[in-house]
């Protein structure tokens, strides 16, 4: 059997491939999933994805052969990122969030000049990428150009992008070029004050990804089996986010993994909210919670909610199910727990990135204030992610997670007025790269797959 397309999604521990036919045409449909460990640590990816292929065959009853192949990853560590700005509140803040947008992990982030110290830490970091901002346009250039030469001068070879203050354009590169490193420069991500503009470095750092992804350890073959694009995983739930938002308006994804629990939300907020804002906040935003995963944090899940208390709800011995823990559960106390964990995670994801309102005052008197991402119109809350799609209570899960301002603290809706869906066929990533090229095809498919919880 021949597809036309095969998405390979590779992760830390696990390589999905995902088989999609009838592209181009009002037939196009995903065909099945297949999945096998990946082996990047191995010290050659395509092992992992030829194993996944063989169990996609396995699955259909059937040699499966295909035309082309992208691939998403988020395999040893992600995409690694360091941003460095000028005033942490503004331009630091503004680069953080084109990196995180774009799917990256942001390992460090510094305002100002940086130190011998800091340079330290970017060794110690082992960064993908170096983002350099700092500076409006045609404001403040010294920190800019600084922080270049520092990095040109640290021995790092990382490649850098440049967005910050376009007069530093010039010497920033002249820098970086000179210590043979690869430089990147795109539009300022702060050009004015409370001004965003992180679209055009969340598609540049896309760009860089592909380029260098395919020469990082085990990672160097991939191009003999992936033809097409290859993307950050975060960055390509993101972009099926975006093209499920000009569908379907303001919608929110959550996607509860092993080690993270990622929020994307896709939303302008409301008109009342935004007059009450003290600084921007992107249409599109993404946050990532390195402390709320299943597997590799299930124990700081637990100390979040207190054994006690899991004790008392759930009528099991938590130590010892912890003892015996797994990824995948596979015995009721197990799955107990992890539904009990993953309903912890995904709500204290959703309060962390929500904004909020707050009150300050003034010798005018009380004002209210609005802090962080408005949530508060966002009609749509979408489930991905293995524990969101493949888990019994699934349903429950997320109905608890939409439904979690019962305070009305939150820039967020009140329970019951979010809709929620899954993300039956587990696709957002594949149908994200997808929209590359077949944006039409990609909106199809995930269509197909979000069900009504």
């Amino acid at each position: 059997m021949t597809v036309d397309i095969l998405v390979a999604e590779i992760g830390s521990t696990t390589t999905l491939v995902n088989a999609f036919d009838g592209i181009g045409t009002d037939g196009v449909r995903f065909v099945c999933q297949g999945q096998a460990a990946t082996s990047v640590l191995d010290g050659d990816v395509r092992i992992g994805l030829r194993a996944a292929i063989e169990d996609l065959s396995r699955r259909l009853g059937t040699q499966v052969s295909y035309r082309e192949m992208f691939a998403t990853s988020s395999a040893a560590g992600g995409l690694r990122m360091c941003v460095h700005g000028l005033v942490y509140d503004m331009t630091v803040r503004a680069a953080h969030a084109a990196a995180l947008g774009a799917g990256a992990i942001v390992r460090m982030a510094t305002a100002g000049k940086l130190t011998p110290g800091d340079i330290d830490e970017l060794h110690a970091q082992r960064p993908n990428l170096i983002m350099i901002a700092g500076g409006t346009d045609y404001g403040e250039r010294d920190t800019a150009v600084f922080n270049a030469r520092a990095i040109a001068a640290s021995g790092l070879k990382t490649p850098v992008i440049f967005a910050g203050n376009v007069q530093c354009r010039r010497e920033v590169e002249a820098a970086l070029e000179q210590a043979g490193i690869p430089c990147y420069t795109t539009e300022n991500v702060y050009p004015k004050l409370d001004k965003l503009n992180i679209e055009p470095a969340r598609r540049l750092i896309h760009a860089a990804f592909e380029e260098h992804i395919v020469k990082a350890p085990g990672m160097e073959r991939i191009r003999d089996m992936v033809s097409g694009s290859i993307m950050p995983t975060p960055g390509a739930v993101m972009e099926a986010a975006r093209l499920l938002y000009e569908d379907m308006g303001d919608l929110l994804v959550v996607d509860i993994g092993g080690a993270t629990t990622d929020v994307h939300s896709v939303t302008e907020g409301s008109p009342e909210i935004a007059a009450m804002l003290i600084s921007p906040e992107p249409m599109a935003k993404r946050t990532v919670e390195g402390d709320l995963g299943l597997y590799v944090n299930a124990a700081n899940l637990v100390r979040l909610i207190g054994e006690d208390r899991l004790r008392a709800e759930l009528g099991i011995d938590v130590g010892r199910t912890m003892e015996r823990y797994k990824p995948v559960p596979d015995t009721p106390e197990q799955f107990a727990l992890t539904q009990r964990l993953c309903l912890e995670a995904g709500i204290t994801a959703v309060r962390r990135h929500a904004g909020e309102l707050r009150y300050i005052y003034s010798p005018q008197g009380r004002q209210t204030i609005a802090e962080g991402k408005d949530l508060s119109i966002t009609a749509s809350i979408i489930g991905t992610g293995g524990a969101l799609t493949r888990l019994p209570d699934r349903a429950a899960l997320l109905r608890g997670i939409a439904d979690c301002n019962k305070h009305g603290a939150m820039l967020y809706p009140k329970p019951g007025e979010l809709t929620t869906l899954h993300d039956d066929d587990y696709i957002m990533a594949s149908a994200g790269v997808l929209a590359r090229r077949f944006p039409a095809d990609a909106l199809k498919l995930m269509k197909r797959s979000l069900k009504p919880a």
